[in-house]
């Protein structure tokens, strides 16, 4: 028999800790090994019981959630998972917590006892099987750098795209002009900070990039504004009929399947509500096959670090209809399934690690 997952819960709420609790104890692979309504109580029995996984209230007294994660992803690294309110204050705390190490999030159901609780057990139930499987040092290191507080290999002036650490970096500013390329990246589980370090070393000159990151609604737009404040392209929350133009990148909205048009000589990107697909919406699938069937070799598309194998079919039509195809390499990703699968099916040029994905989409648009 297989080890069970030991789990933390902790939750100011005693209804939630409650629910978590019973619920996430119903499954064979799950040991609930305790449960704590604030940070301080957390720490002893951290100490005590020695979680797997932790599952983490945002916002609870004595000590929020954002700065026990930060103290604890110092001094005592665990795979956690952020349990996030629906409101504007919940999303760009949970962004903040990604940021300082969180591996995943759910949002909490709409009514704490409503119908979508089902739902949402079954999702945290997913993610705490691949954060205890999840590489936690990528969360702390992921662009392969050491000693910079921002974890990116430069700073970038947001919206001047001039990055300070050297004579490369600013070749780099050069090489997209003229291009029609158009960049596909889909991402999921540890993708919010690997995008960012993507992102932020793309030039403003940048060929038009089209990203998916399995998120819901409203965190979508929140992460997209995040990300327009650190990045020198423009970076926005994408709507039906949007143009892919040079310098900025679109996300797909939660809840919204995002694919390609061509219209005339221009791209364009349509939302559409049809069936998850793998178990996701928006699919990164969805988009690369537009992607595959109308842009072919003047797309590249790159596959990052997420569960599952959402992308990995598409990453292998866009390489059959003559686009290039990058992976993010295993010692990299937060959770290697993704990826893994796309290399699995032969779909991938490139492997490398998130340091690299930049220079090598660089590479691929001047092929």
């Amino acid at each position: 028999m297989n080890k069970k997952i030991k789990v933390l819960i902790v939750d100011d709420s005693a209804v939630v800790r409650k629910i978590l609790s019973s619920a996430l104890s119903k499954y064979p692979d799950i040991e609930i090994v305790g449960t704590a309504p604030d940070p301080f109580i957390a720490r002893n029995k951290i100490i005590q019981f020695k979680p797997d996984v932790l599952t983490l209230d945002v916002e609870m007294p004595r000590m929020d959630g954002i700065t026990f994660l930060r103290k604890l992803m110092t001094h005592y690294p665990i795979p956690t998972i952020m349990v996030s309110s629906l409101t504007q204050e919940g999303c760009d705390a949970t962004l903040k917590a990604l940021e300082v190490g969180a591996i995943d999030f759910v949002a909490k159901p709409t009514s704490r006892l409503g119908s979508d609780v089902g739902d949402v057990i079954d999702e945290l139930h997913t993610k705490i099987k691949h954060a205890s499987r999840a590489n936690i040092r990528a969360l702390h290191n992921p662009a392969g750098n050491s000693n910079n507080n921002n974890k990116s290999g430069r700073t970038v002036q947001p919206k001047t795209g001039i990055p300070d650490n050297g004579q490369e970096s600013r070749q780099n500013y050069t090489v997209f002009k003229g291009t029609h390329k158009i960049i596909l990246i889909g991402a999921s589980t540890g993708g919010t900070e690997a995008l960012k370090e993507v992102l932020i070393r793309m030039p403003p000159n940048s060929p038009a990039i089209a990203i998916v990151q399995h998120m819901p609604e409203m965190f979508t737009k929140a992460f997209a504004d995040r990300l327009d404040s650190l990045c020198a392209i423009s970076v926005k929350e994408g709507k039906h009929g949007d143009r892919l133009i040079p310098g900025q990148a679109i996300i797909a909205p939660g809840n919204y399947h995002m694919g390609i048009k061509k219209c005339g000589a221009m791209y364009k990107v349509e939302m559409e509500q049809g069936p998850p697909i793998h178990h996701q919406r928006p699919a990164v699938d969805v988009l690369f096959d537009s992607a595959a069937k109308y842009v072919g070799p003047n797309a590249i598309g790159v596959l990052m670090t997420g569960m599952g194998d959402d992308g990995a079919t598409g990453l292998l039509k866009m390489k059959k209809s003559g686009a290039g195809t990058i992976a993010q390499d295993e010692d990299s990703c937060v959770v290697f399934g993704m990826p893994k699968e796309a290399i699995k099916l032969g779909a991938a040029d490139k492997i490398v690690s998130l340091h690299n994905i930049p220079n090598n989409i660089i590479s691929l648009v001047n092929k």
